[in-house]
């Protein structure tokens, strides 16, 4: 089965991870629980409310350090979440910038941006 998900899939993630446990799934979450609890990014619990299992948490982790390291290259300025800033500054991919706020993308994060937006486009 292909696990490549849509950006509406992506933001029914997002809305699972952040909406209040006894709260209703919106329309987005609705539409897409079946084909995301079938490739186990979230689970139902016996209530019938929604969750992230932690493959779902790993992919919006991976996402958003992605999405950060291309807000990065494009603005030095760029807010990050602080997990996010400390994976990509871990790895490599950002450094500080040197007398200045913010974070610089580095040859290793240009070149894993580069490597993700090429597979994207096969």
């Amino acid at each position: 089965m292909e696990d490549r998900l849509s950006a509406d899939e992506f933001d029914a993630l997002e809305e699972v991870a952040t909406a209040p446990r006894n709260e209703r799934p919106s329309a987005r979450v609705a539409r897409n629980a079946k084909r995301l609890s079938g490739l186990k990014y979230i689970e139902y619990a016996r209530n019938g409310a929604l969750s992230l299992t932690d493959k779902g948490r790993q992919t919006l982790f991976i996402k958003h350090c992605i999405d950060g390291l291309r807000a990065i290259a494009g603005d030095p300025l760029a807010p990050l979440a602080p997990d996010v800033a400390a994976f990509l500054g871990k790895k490599g991919h950002i450094a500080k910038r040197e007398g200045a706020e913010g974070y610089e993308a580095t040859r290793r994060g240009l070149e894993s941006l580069a490597d993700i937006d090429g597979s994207d486009a096969s």
